[in-house]
């Protein structure tokens, strides 16, 4: 036959065997080609390295390559465009950005789809840069973008933290009339969430049901989330039921959003409703499930179900600081110290990494239990980090506990008291008072007065004091302020004195009141507590005396103050001086309210004073001030008692008249007196 051999028939045969998957006979085939004299050209080339990419044989594939380039043979933009999404499919990304830069020094130009290809691979390669270099060179040549090009590149510049940018590419993509996938919806909703631009996040999701792009359960996670920072609980709720009727629920991401939702709205209950849900339908627990379960049963203060929940969360690798702080918190709040001081024990032993919260919460703990060594080792460990370098807390205890006294380097201009953090100076008040060491006591206490904000830790310090009832270091601590010249607030100064009054510790109540007495702060709340005191100490006249002195020092000390001491001085049988009081507070037109004018009227009645009784009734209406129930139930007794049985009568009848509810006492009351007439 006069058959010749022809390289276009070859390619026709490889091209054959090739779609079918015949990789053998292919390679003979070419062979053959090769054996019967025939020069391969760019095409069958192509055909055999298609072939290899279509099926997966990137090796052969890249060997076939190399020797084609050594040919110096220049394949086709369509068989470049083959071999890199072969290689992609198989997530062979460097080796894509290789030969995408082989491509581009050969000088094929890249269509549309190579840019596509390419710009995934650089973007999952890690090189963002050139995948938005690679971006704008594809659009300058007229290729418009595919929609899931624009969502990776939104992604990654969401990720990264641009924002802008990511906003500018959204405008860029709808601006071209490409309708936005769920994914990059999501990207969108992520960047709106994390920038707290809620309206945004809203307005989106209203354009997604307006173009009926599908939501699914991560659009719906993030919507619980943003319902969730506006305080919109109900909704959130509301949208998480939705999921769960959709079949859409699956995620242990969703669950936990909607568990953290209400841990933040303060509903414990709620969040481990959540938690027991996600444990019936068997969802897997990551270590992200056992740190949100462990803030629930924190927060409902379930001691027995969080130490189980954080052993479990241990056994997935060393805890998270945020939790080892949760755990401790939890053993504060239920004063349980021993227990506490244990897991620090434990904590140090395995080595945990603390970040700030937790070195602050251990230190609390050390302060209170006058642990210097360990708050020592503690931060001398804390300060080898150098992200630490510049916090001031941690600074503080530094200077103050590893270095010199913190008086001897502020005089060598070592340390300045804008250098120091009053709180961390206010532990250290608390360590010094626990160790009794006086002298670095009134150290710190004037670097604490030299600060901004030190009134509020030393009220602050004072009141945990009270709280425990530790007066032993409340006084300790008021003396060494004094002794500066120096005084915490009104309402310290009066809890401090109130606590005394109520354990009958008169003297040193007195004494509190009496080193601030002469000072032109000490105000209405210091008074009012005084003689509040001196009520409980069973000294009416005391109490009586010190509120002429507040009056005529011009202290309007108020109804309440002028009611106790009038009932004081009543059940104390010190008529007189009871009725010197009302005169008092009537003379000079203060302001009192029905209680006080029912405190009067009783205290008249039980000195036998029934006319002037009914005078201070009379007085009471001449100032507009509306009489309740005991009113004129005591006002029946001081009519009832003076013989005036139809003042009495009249007094019931008001009452009645007046819509009040007549207690039994008024009932009775009036029968007594029918029975005495």
């Amino acid at each position: 036959m006069s058959y010749r051999p022809s390289v276009i028939v070859y390619t026709i045969v490889l091209r054959a065997y090739g779609q079918v998957g015949k990789i053998k006979l292919t390679e003979q085939t070419f062979l053959e080609m090769l054996e019967a004299g025939c020069e391969p050209d760019e095409v069958a080339c192509g055909t055999m390295l298609c072939t290899y990419a279509r099926w997966g044989r990137h090796k052969a594939m890249q060997s076939f390559y190399s020797a084609v380039q050594e040919r110096g043979i220049t394949l086709s933009t369509a068989v470049y465009n083959f071999m890199l999404s072969s290689l992609q499919k198989k997530s062979l990304h460097e080796k894509v950005i290789d030969l995408w830069r082989q491509m581009v020094d050969k000088g094929v130009a890249p269509d549309r789809f190579t840019y596509t290809v390419v710009i995934h691979s650089l973007v999952k390669g890690g090189l963002c840069e050139e995948a938005f270099k690679a971006f704008d060179e594809m659009k300058k040549l007229e290729f418009v973008p595919e929609e899931a090009t624009y969502s990776l590149l939104i992604s990654s510049h969401t990720k990264d933290g641009k924002w802008q940018d990511a906003l500018n590419l959204y405008e860029d993509m709808r601006s071209r009339g490409i309708v936005p996938s769920n994914y990059t919806c999501a990207s969108l909703l992520t960047l709106y969430y994390k920038n707290e631009d809620y309206s945004q996040a809203l307005s989106l999701f209203t354009e997604m049901e307006r173009n009926k792009i599908a939501v699914d359960e991560v659009i719906y996670g993030l919507l619980i989330r943003i319902y969730g920072k506006l305080g919109l609980y109900e909704d959130a709720q509301r949208t998480f039921e939705e999921i769960d009727q959709l079949g859409l629920l699956s995620d242990e991401k969703t669950y936990l959003a909607m568990a953290q939702v209400h841990l933040n709205s303060g509903n414990a209950k709620r969040a481990l409703d959540i938690i027991e849900m996600m444990k019936s339908r068997d969802i897997w627990f990551s270590r992200f499930a056992y740190i949100v379960s462990l803030q629930c049963y924190v927060m409902s203060e379930n001691l027995d179900a969080a130490e189980v929940t954080f052993q479990a969360l241990a056994k997935t690798g060393l805890p998270d600081s945020g939790s080892c702080n949760d755990m401790l918190r939890l053993y504060i709040k239920l004063n349980l110290t021993g227990r506490a001081k244990k897991f620090i024990v434990q904590l140090r032993e395995d080595q945990i990494a603390f970040d700030e919260e937790l070195y602050r919460t251990v230190v609390r703990i050390y302060c209170k239990e006058g642990m210097l060594e360990d708050i020592g080792q503690l931060t001398k460990e804390m300060v080898t980090n150098d992200s630490y370098k510049d916090n001031k807390f941690i600074q503080t205890f530094f200077k103050a506990i590893c270095g010199e006294p913190l008086r001897h380097q502020k005089v060598k201009g070592n340390v300045a008291s804008n250098q120091l953090d009053s709180t961390a100076l206010g532990y250290l008040l608390r360590l010094y008072l626990e160790c009794k060491d006086f002298n670095n006591l009134e150290e710190i206490l004037k670097l604490l007065l030299e600060t901004a904000g030190s009134m509020s830790v030393l009220t602050q310090l004072i009141s945990n004091f009270l709280k425990e009832g530790d007066l032993s270091n409340v006084k300790a601590l008021n003396d060494q302020v004094v002794r500066l010249g120096c005084s915490v607030d009104d309402a310290t100064i009066a809890s401090i004195i109130g606590i005394y009054g109520k354990e009958q510790k008169l003297k040193q109540a007195q004494d509190i009141f009496t080193a601030v007495a002469d000072s032109p702060t000490c105000g209405k709340l210091i008074y009012n507590s005084m003689i509040d005191a001196y009520i409980k100490c069973g000294k009416p006249e005391a109490a009586y005396s010190l509120y002429k002195e507040a009056f005529k020092k011009g202290h309007d000390l108020g109804a309440i103050a002028i009611s106790k001491v009038v009932y004081s001085l009543t059940t104390s049988g010190k008529h007189q001086e009871a009725k010197e009081m009302i005169h008092l507070s009537f003379q000079d037109n203060l302001e009192l309210d029905t209680v006080a004018y029912n405190t009067f009227i009783k205290a008249m009645l039980e000195a036998g004073k029934l006319n002037f009784a009914t005078s201070i009734y009379e007085h009471m209406l001449s100032k507009g001030v509306s009489p309740s129930i005991q009113t004129y139930n005591t006002l029946i007794s001081v009519y009832g008692r003076g013989r005036k049985l139809d003042k009495a009568v009249e007094m019931f009848n008001l009452a009645h008249s007046s819509g009040m509810t007549l207690d039994e006492k008024a009932y009775m009351n009036l029968i007594c007196y029918y029975g005495k007439a």
